[in-house]
């Protein structure tokens, strides 16, 4: 889901690279010090070897991670050490942090229209429509309680962000979500490798 929010912010980049997926659990957000690092490191080196498998060169990485939680002091803290410790990692690569609050999905619901596109029979409420996403506490839970025919599932995320992108949605939310914003921020300021 990631990749397409990034081909959406950045499309100069995404004609410029491969994007290639590491599928890794990813549990940043939790560590400190030298355990951080060593993680962040980890993390960057596997994605050091995908670009050598794939005959490229390494020009950054995007790590997502949903932070469980509405944006406030831990958010910050964690977003702020886990891109310290990334930065480092990748050296003089790009590294961009997408701390999610609370989750994945509340930044979806900055696409209402995407659910209907993906599944004519789901409509996000109109209450919910044009807020800040990111207070939302359980976007995931909340989502499997309103649109169940069928039952929304977590696995339908990236095809509901797929069908924001293929509609020309994703440049425009509808509300707001800080997390969201933070990253787009991060994203669009990636140089363009040459």
């Amino acid at each position: 889901m990631l990749a397409t929010f990034i081909r959406a912010a950045h499309p100069e980049l995404v004609a410029a690279i491969t994007l290639t997926e590491i599928t890794d659990p990813v549990r940043l957000r939790k560590k400190s010090g030298a355990e951080l690092a060593t993680a962040a490191g980890t993390l960057v080196g596997k994605a050091r070897g995908k670009a050598r498998l794939k005959a490229g060169d390494f020009v950054g990485i995007a790590v997502h991670e949903d932070m469980d939680a509405c944006p406030g002091p831990a958010y910050d803290s964690a977003r702020k050490a886990v891109s310290n410790a990334l930065a480092k990692a990748t050296g003089v690569s790009a590294s961009v942090y997408a701390l999610a609050a609370a989750e994945s999905e509340a930044w979806l619901l900055l696409f209402p229209e995407a659910f209907t596109l993906y599944r004519p029979s789901w409509k996000i409420p109109a209450a919910w429509q044009g807020k800040d996403s990111g207070r939302r506490q359980t976007p995931k839970e909340d989502l499997e309680g309103i649109l169940t025919t069928p039952r929304f599932r977590e696995s339908d995320g990236p095809e509901i962000a797929s069908a924001a992108l293929t509609n020309g949605l994703l440049t425009k939310p509808m509300g707001s979500n800080r997390s969201y914003q933070e990253f787009i921020e991060d994203i669009s300021s990636w140089e363009v490798p040459h």
